[in-house]
């Protein structure tokens, strides 16, 4: 081979288009796994048991086989792109906001909704996120083969299924379709079923499909490829020997190997004696590359070997890395590769993008904790949008050093730990039952902030109520005519509650003029009889009021107001005006009339 030919390899092998990174999301029930499964297990029954490689946290499908199971719709000779990299990290359903550069990890999405389910909250979760990160995606309506009357076909494409399904069963399909499509117009996409798509930049395709029957599947790949071809050609392009860039997925302690990083690699390569730098909970880890670690084909796993060792990875690939020092590394995090470029520059990098996704953090505030950076951020900014505080916020599981934080808050509705898809570690657990925090958990994002809005509002209102407990209530009532029981010592008469509430033990007084003067007190309330503490608005009632004489102080047909403390007034209309009945809104309102008419300012 003369310089030059070996010279045009390397400029086509470092020009490389590489795999498109799929992510698939939805709600747990919906079937993400058996999609995932049923890809990888038809492709090796297809007899292509080496064509499908299964990596860490990913599954490799080429363009071959992806072009096998689409049959007619995938001609191979129409795409460059080497095929599909589907990640499939279980648990992973917030692996969406795991990020490369500052955009989402993956290239691609795929959200699977059973068609008879609908739109579940994680559902929603995943289309808020790929919305804020601008992924393109496609929607999945799984479980079509459980429309009642379906007959299958397996691993048909969709339309021709369709067309042999009874009348009865299309109908009911296309019903459960609409509604998907109704669902996505509601969030704000325009969708359509795929083939009707013109233009998937600007709507989103509906791909109806059984995971179980494999019927619509083709459809699914050829969409993900076709889509990948024709907008993605670009970002596909990398340098495929140059240094490599990935997202750590996982930090996992493996025998042998001790705390090992599951990394997607999208960018150049890693080998097995790269220097690296990964980014950690202190900030940016530099160590070496110990070992490769692919999973060993299906058929050949023994538990003592796992793995198998590699000397190279290029991207885009799933991949183990064995290194010291990676205790501290974070899920989510950057992990670059040295090699030929000065060290600073790599950790400035790695710096750089941990710092866009630093949290700004309040004096008081609640402490949130996340599995991942990119769940972390996406919780910092739905926080953000709901005007809570954060106090601390971090990846990793609830330790006790979380709790003793928390509990360091001077405002009860900030003693409190919000976790995202983590767990809580024992010793942590003992912390939480002696302690004042409250934990709060959930593996959908908003579901969580809503939990912790309720929270803050039944505190707030009890709060509120103890105030009211403790507040004179204003009210305005008239002593009936004929309905003097006594005159005085106490003077007990029949009154009527024009508006507000009347309670028990308040100084009453009459207006003359613009002059409130204080007549008595309240010493009894009795309703048919029976002694009552408060009596409301509408009610007719019977009371005791110590201290004047009926036909000197007071008279029948009187009208007589509770007596309210300026501090109270302002209290009740600055604050609880809205804890109030309107009757009783009305009273405070005509009582601070009145006042006002002698002082502008009393209650101000």
């Amino acid at each position: 081979m003369s310089d030059t030919d070996a010279d045009a390899a390397s400029t086509a092998e470092s020009n490389a288009l590489r795999t498109p990174i799929v992510a698939v999301l939805g709600h747990v029930d919906h079937g993400k796994t058996t999609l995932l499964d049923k890809i990888r297990g038809s492709a090796v029954s297809e007899g292509e048991a080496g064509a499908i490689t299964q990596h860490i946290g990913a599954t490799a499908v080429p363009l071959d086989t992806v072009s096998e199971m689409a049959g007619d719709l995938v001609d191979p000779t129409d795409f460059d792109l080497p095929g599909l990299l589907f990640i499939d990290t279980p648990g992973h359903h917030s692996f969406t906001t795991l990020r490369s550069r500052g955009g989402a990890l993956a290239d691609i999405a795929v959200v699977v909704v059973d068609v008879n389910d609908g739109f579940q909250p994680q559902t929603i979760e995943a289309l808020e996120i790929l919305q804020r990160t601008g992924t393109p995606f496609v929607v999945a309506a799984n479980k079509i083969d459980t429309t009642p009357g379906w007959n299958p076909n397996e691993g048909m494409p969709i339309q021709a299924t369709y067309e042999q399904q009874s009348g009865n069963a299309r109908s009911r399909l296309d019903e459960n379709l609409y509604e998907i499509i109704g669902d996505l117009s509601d969030e704000g996409f325009s969708a359509d079923l795929y083939w009707r798509v013109q233009n998937f930049t600007k709507n989103v395709g509906v791909v109806p499909i059984s995971a179980i029957t494999s019927e619509g599947i083709p459809d699914l790949l050829a969409v993900l490829m076709g889509l990948s071809q024709r907008y993605m050609k670009e970002q596909m392009a990398v340098d495929v020997t140059g240094p490599g860039a990935g997202t750590v997925l996982e930090v996992k302690d493996e025998r042998g190997f001790g705390a090992t990083v599951d990394v997607v690699l999208y960018d150049g390569s890693i080998r097995a004696d790269d220097q690296i730098v990964v980014g950690g909970i202190d900030g940016p880890i530099v160590t070496d590359v110990r070992a490769l670690l692919q999973p060993r084909p299906n058929a050949e796993i023994r538990v003592e070997k796992r793995f198998d060792k590699v000397e190279e990875v290029r991207a885009a690939a799933g991949i183990k890395v064995a290194a010291p020092e990676l205790d501290d590394a974070m899920a989510g995090a950057p992990i670059r590769v040295v090699r030929d470029r000065d060290l600073d520059d790599v950790i400035d990098e790695v710096e750089a993008e941990l710092a866009e996704i630093q949290v700004s953090t309040e004096e008081e505030g609640v402490v949130v904790k996340a599995d991942t950076l990119g769940s972390l951020e996406a919780m910092a900014n739905a926080l953000r949008e709901a005007e809570v505080p954060i106090l601390r916020a971090e990846v990793g599981d609830i330790a006790p050093r979380d709790v003793a934080v928390a509990s360091t808050a001077n405002e009860e509705k900030h003693r409190v730990i919000l976790g995202f898809n983590v767990d809580v570690l024992s010793n942590a657990e003992t912390e939480l039952d002696e302690s004042e925090v409250k934990l709060f958990d959930d593996d959908v994002i908003y579901q969580l902030i809503e939990e912790y809005e309720g929270f803050v509002e039944d505190l707030e209102r009890a709060q509120q109520e103890t105030v009211l407990d403790k507040i004179v209530r204003p009210c305005r009532f008239r002593i009936l005519e004929d309905h003097v029981f006594r005159q005085s010592d106490p003077a007990v008469v029949g009154v009527e509650v024009l508006s507000g509430t009347l309670k028990n033990n308040q100084n009453v007084v009459k207006w003359e003029g613009n002059e409130p003067t204080r007549v008595g007190q309240l010493s009894g309330i009795q309703e048919q009889g029976e002694d009552v503490s408060e009596a409301r608005s509408g009610t007719r009632v019977s009371v005791a009021i110590d201290g004047p004489t009926v036909g000197r102080q007071i008279d029948e047909g009187d009208e007589l107001w509770i007596e309210l403390p300026e501090k109270h007034a302002k209290i009740l209309e600055q604050e609880l005006s809205d804890d109030i009945p309107a009757d009783e809104l009305e009273a405070l309102t005509s009582y601070l009339d009145k006042h006002r008419k002698r002082d502008p300012f009393w209650g101000k």
